[in-house]
Parts: C-alpha cells; structure tokens; sequence
C-alpha cells in the first residue's frame, strides 16, 4: 500500500508540474515569439498566465492522489524539514517534477512549432523555457530567488494556517494560484521569478536538447542561481515559520 501512495504521489507530481510548465511557458511563448496572437501584451498576462498555471497545476496532482501537490523542490525541501516527507522519497518527488517540467515545455514547445523559426531573438527563445536576469548579478540574483520563494513557502503556511479557518475543499488551489501572480507582480522583475528549481531546469533541458532553428546557448552558467536561490529560500522560510510557531 505504501508503495501504492508513493506512485500515486509520484504520477501527480508528474502530471502537475507538466501542466504548470505546459501552461507557463505557453504564456510567455504567446507574449514574446514573432507573429502570436498575444504577441507583445506583456507582463500582466505572463504573470496572470503563471498563476493560473499552477493553480491547474494544483488541481492535476491532487486529482491524481498526490495530496501535497508541490509542483516545485523548493516546497518539497521545506516540507522535508517540516517533516512530512522521508529524504528518500523527497528525493524521488524533486525528480518527478523536474521530469514533470521538462515534458510539459516540450508540449509548450510543439504548441508552438512556427514561432521559433519566426523569432530570430536567442534570447527571446530561451525566456519561454527558462529564466534569466534582468540585470546580471548572480549575487542579487540568487537573493532575488531567496526572497521569492521565502515569500511563496512562508505564505503557503500562512494560507494554510488553521488561525484563518478552515478552507472550503478545493479552494486551496485557487489562493496559490493568486498568491503565485502577486509573487510576479511584486518580486519578479529582477529574474523572472523562477521560485522553483523544477520551473527552471526542466524547461532548460528541453530547451537543450529540442530542435529549436537558431536558438543559441541554454545558459547554463545562470541556471545554478533558479535551482540553489529558491531551494534557500524555502529552507529559510521554514526556520522562519518555526521559530514565530507558524507551524
């Protein structure tokens, strides 16, 4: 049976995480690549698009019996510390959704077939898979990340805290779904708010290794800074929500 849950569990992060990034980076794809519909209608759709994204995203693992519906490590690694997984099958969570990430911008990807040839910006190309800084300083950068994703675990638990009452069932994932489009709207200028190791890697893998016409470097000397920068972040939150008895 418990090896049941674990698949289970496992199949929802999955299937979560990729349509959180089939979502996402379909978002972005929309609003920056050459010749779209949405072309040019900028931050307030990407960020809005995000937000839905995981709130989708939510349903889909839980649907599928994966209760914690995290979608991202960094949640994962602050619900370790917190003592609702064991490091092993944290471990095997944090791949599923980076797995998860990676099949559901290769879907973005297909949805978007004429665009990439269309577009002639490298960089353009990339943002729809990964994040990169508005201005490069990996420092800053990296305590950008930190505070992003301090703010989105340390919210979680505020949501979620039993002193604001009980949330009617299935409601949830609508208040992270907002939470996640006041995250872009408020922190996600400097780096593209990845908040999520998962988010991030993934889609860079895709972008990697997918037959994209003329797309340049996966840049890969930023790419620790959206993996290290939230994994700190939801660490963080965690000693923080302890020590004030957020949870």
């Amino acid at each position: 049976m418990e090896g049941l849950i674990l698949m289970e569990n496992l199949l929802g992060e999955i299937f979560g995480t990729a349509v959180l990034t089939c979502m996402g980076c379909g978002v972005v794809a929309n609003v920056i690549l050459k010749g779209n519909k949405g072309e040019g209608s900028g931050w307030i759709v990407i960020t809005a698009g995000w937000g839905f994204a995981c709130m989708l995203g939510v349903f889909t693992a839980v649907s599928l019996g994966a209760p914690q519906a995290d979608l991202n490590p960094a949640v994962t690694l602050a619900k370790t510390m917190n003592g609702v997984y064991q490091p092993g099958h944290a471990v095997v969570t944090m791949v599923a959704e980076t797995f998860g990430a990676f099949l559901g911008a290769v879907v973005a990807w297909a949805a978007y077939l004429p665009h990439w040839e269309a577009t002639e910006d490298q960089a353009t190309k990339l943002g729809v898979f990964s994040t990169g800084p508005a201005i490069r300083s990996y420092g800053a950068n990296f305590l950008c990340e930190a505070i992003g994703t301090f703010m989105l675990m340390f919210l979680i638990w505020v949501i979620f805290n039993a002193n604001n009452g009980q949330l009617p069932a299935g409601f949830g994932p609508y208040l992270v779904g907002m939470l996640i489009w006041a995250l872009g709207l408020s922190l996600g200028g400097p780096t593209g708010y990845a908040i999520n190791p998962a988010r991030d890697l993934g889609p860079r893998i895709a972008h990697a290794i997918l037959p994209i016409p003329g797309k340049g470097s996966s840049d890969w000397a930023y790419s620790w800074v959206p993996i290290l920068g939230p994994l700190a972040g939801g660490a963080v939150a965690y000693f923080v929500a302890k020590a004030i008895n957020l949870i």
